[in-house]
């Protein structure tokens, strides 16, 4: 603490010996300016006469003023505060007036003189007990994280509601019209409209298992079943749904070089997680691409053609299982490759929740492996899914 941080704590109500006082010498004014700066939260002393006695650091930083703008200033010039809608909050609390019981308030979202917003709290200190207040201690918090998880919630109560909406209107339109009129439509119409149901069914399943997933990746409370894989054989069922739903063609797996010449090593993971994984891809691919989307599975993933290496676990680790999906689309700006794993981030067309590649992410890397966006060939979009392979050693061969 400098000279002017000690004039700064000078200037205060001179007290000593009466219960609640500040401290008089010069050492225990210091004392108190160092604690308030090893403080987390910004802290703010005003006296009995309403002025600005003391403002460590960090109440400087979240208030955005400098010493000379707020210490020995009157709190309706340097320290201005608003609740939300508007009314000043001195005038308003009045901490010097009103029932002298009152000890203080809990924290409230305020509106500082910079016009940012607050979470202030504060403490009424007296002499003596019903007598007049002589100091108002102010606790503040930058209330930016605060708002911004607000906005995160609210983000998920959105998104969910409008998911939810389109599908549960669809099936209870179908299933009322099916109920009241059963006779009137031919078996075509009926197979139709129940496949229809099936389908929003299947979505809403998917939505509220990746909504969970979330929570579990977030808390890091997911759990693995782990056990030995074929990678191939989970790949090979997945593209033959995937067909029965579309026309022929749109969606191909395929070996690498290396894959065909060696084979493919067993993994240690959960078969179901790794489906849901490649489901969320191939879905991504077939709906924002166009053409067909091709998966390729190769042993000991190399750099790409554009020389990325991100993910190599290099020579100690040749048993690494790399899985590639490519489709024929119009691709990812490089400037958008990293945010696409974002939570409920989507690209313009805004045709997704914005859930299923971050889950994808968290999958991947519950794995121990990892996951990126790139560009192909044709100038489509490519995601390389990279897992570590390979039994523990208490497996034996």
């Amino acid at each position: 603490m400098g000279p002017d941080d000690e004039e700064v704590v000078h200037r205060t109500d001179h007290r000593s010996g009466r219960p609640g006082a500040l401290p008089d010498t010069a050492a225990e004014l210091a004392q108190l300016g160092a604690m308030g700066e090893l403080l987390p939260d910004g802290l703010v002393v005003v006296g009995g006469d309403r002025v600005v006695r003391f403002a460590n650091g960090e109440a400087l930083r979240i208030l955005e003023r400098t010493p000379a703008e707020i210490l020995d200033r009157p709190v309706s010039e340097g320290l201005t505060l608003r609740d939300k809608y508007g009314r000043d909050w001195w005038a308003h609390t009045d901490p010097w007036g009103g029932l002298t019981t009152r000890t203080g308030h809990r924290e409230k979202l305020l509106v500082g003189p910079a016009g940012n917003d607050l979470l202030v709290t504060a403490r009424y200190l007296r002499a003596d007990r019903g007598g007049p207040v002589e100091r108002v201690m102010l606790g503040l918090r930058d209330a930016e994280a605060r708002l911004r998880a607000e906005r995160d919630q609210a983000t998920v109560l959105t998104t969910v509601a409008h998911e939810l909406r389109a599908p549960l209107t669809s099936v209870a339109g179908f299933t009322s019209s099916l109920l009241r009129r059963w006779e009137r439509f031919t078996d075509a119409q009926k197979k139709m409209m129940i496949e229809t149901i099936e389908s929003d069914a299947n979505r809403l399943t998917r939505l509220i298992t990746e909504l969970l997933d979330i929570s579990r990746l977030d808390t890091h409370a997911l759990s693995l079943r782990l056990g030995p894989v074929d990678l191939h054989d989970v790949l090979t069922g997945h593209v033959l749904r995937h067909e029965l739903g579309r026309r022929p063609g749109s969606v191909q797996l395929r070996l690498g070089t290396r894959a065909e010449q060696e084979g493919l090593p067993e993994l240690w993971a959960d078969t179901d997680r790794l489906e849901q994984v490649f489901h969320n891809l191939v879905e991504n691919g077939l709906r924002h691409g166009s053409g067909v989307v091709t998966v390729t599975l190769e042993r000991d993933g190399h750099a790409d053609g554009d020389g990325h290496a991100r993910g190599r676990t290099g020579s100690d680790r040749p048993d690494a299982v790399t899985v590639t999906i490519d489709d024929e689309g119009d691709g990812i700006p490089p400037e958008h490759r990293e945010k696409v794993f974002g939570r409920f981030w989507h690209g313009p067309s805004n045709a997704s929740t914005g859930l299923g590649l971050y889950v994808v992410k968290g999958l991947v890397e519950a794995h121990g492996g990892s996951v990126w966006a790139d560009g192909n060939e044709t100038g489509g979009a490519r995601f390389v899914v990279r897992l570590p392979s390979g039994l523990p050693d208490l497996v034996g061969p």
